[in-house]
């Protein structure tokens, strides 16, 4: 009996829910993922095959086909690896979940079982928020994360047996809680600061005026001048970013694998210092 799974795939820094259908035949044992995976998702059969064997299950010996909906968009990543061994084992009837159709499922499995986090989870956190769930089961690194969306209830997990137990009851885990504005006012630290700038008082007149009008800046100065030491404060003179600020930057940084481990906002504004000699495409994107 074919199953499906609640996921999410990214999209630039937005993302989309993805149906994860999983069906089982009697023909020669093969294994295919339709809908448009990329090299990640088609390889994500060794990993879920080895993590589905060391939980403890039996991989069906049957034609496995995994259909990725909506087909006509492309899929990366490896968030698919968790809804997939579910889907299977739902699938061949080795377990029997009792609210699969409320839960979304995301996260990298290793060999062993284990859940890796993943990238985008802001992302894929807010794509599913309404999508009328009861709960979302993710890494336990991406928990935080997750959380900040103010979605579904948020289930971290550290292992593909312990999201089966949360699935089939045998589990009484409590959802993680996070207060989201006080993680936003604790996160508000830029670690310098524009008072810490001694002289360079014509440079610093001509930020403040740019800060409090939000005027563009160029400042040309020969190398060690202080050009990159005054740009790097000029944020923390800057209006504080608001929440929705906020949760776009940390987007930006999670589909970039760029999150500090542990860190669910990005509360502070953006400081980029790219190379002088970078090219036209590297500084703005070609293509």
């Amino acid at each position: 009996m074919p199953s499906t799974v609640l996921s999410a795939a990214t999209l630039g820094i937005d993302a989309y829910p993805v149906h994860v259908e999983v069906d089982t035949d009697r023909s020669l044992p093969t294994f295919t993922v339709v809908g448009l995976p990329d090299s990640a998702v088609r390889e994500s059969k060794e990993r879920v095959l080895a993590a589905i064997k060391n939980a403890g299950y039996q991989w069906p010996r049957r034609k496995v086909t995994i259909n990725l909906a909506p087909a006509d968009r492309k899929k990366e990543g490896s968030a698919f690896d968790l809804p997939i061994a579910v889907g299977v084992l739902a699938a061949s009837r080795q377990i029997k979940p009792l609210g699969l159709a409320e839960f979304a499922l995301l996260g990298e499995l290793s060999l062993n079982g284990n859940v890796r986090p993943v990238h985008g989870m802001l992302s894929m956190a807010t794509s599913l928020h309404q999508q009328g769930l009861y709960g979302m089961i993710v890494p336990t690194q991406n928990a935080r994360e997750a959380a900040i969306a103010n979605g579904p209830l948020v289930y971290g997990v550290s292992s593909l047996s312990e999201a089966l137990a949360i699935l089939t009851g045998d589990a009484r885990q409590r959802p993680y809680e996070l207060n989201v504005d006080e993680v936003f006012r604790s996160n508000a630290n830029y670690g310098v600061d524009f008072a810490d700038v001694r002289g360079q008082d014509h440079a610093k007149r001509t930020l403040e005026v740019a800060a409090s009008g939000g005027h563009n800046l160029l400042m040309v100065g020969p190398p060690g001048s202080g050009k990159t030491m005054l740009a790097r404060r000029l944020p923390t003179i800057l209006p504080a970013p608001t929440l929705q600020e906020a949760l776009a930057t940390t987007k930006i940084h999670s589909v970039a694998g760029v999150l500090p481990p542990g860190q669910a906002l990005v509360a502070t504004r953006p400081f980029r210092a790219p190379h002088h000699t970078i090219s036209d495409a590297g500084l703005i994107g070609g293509g």
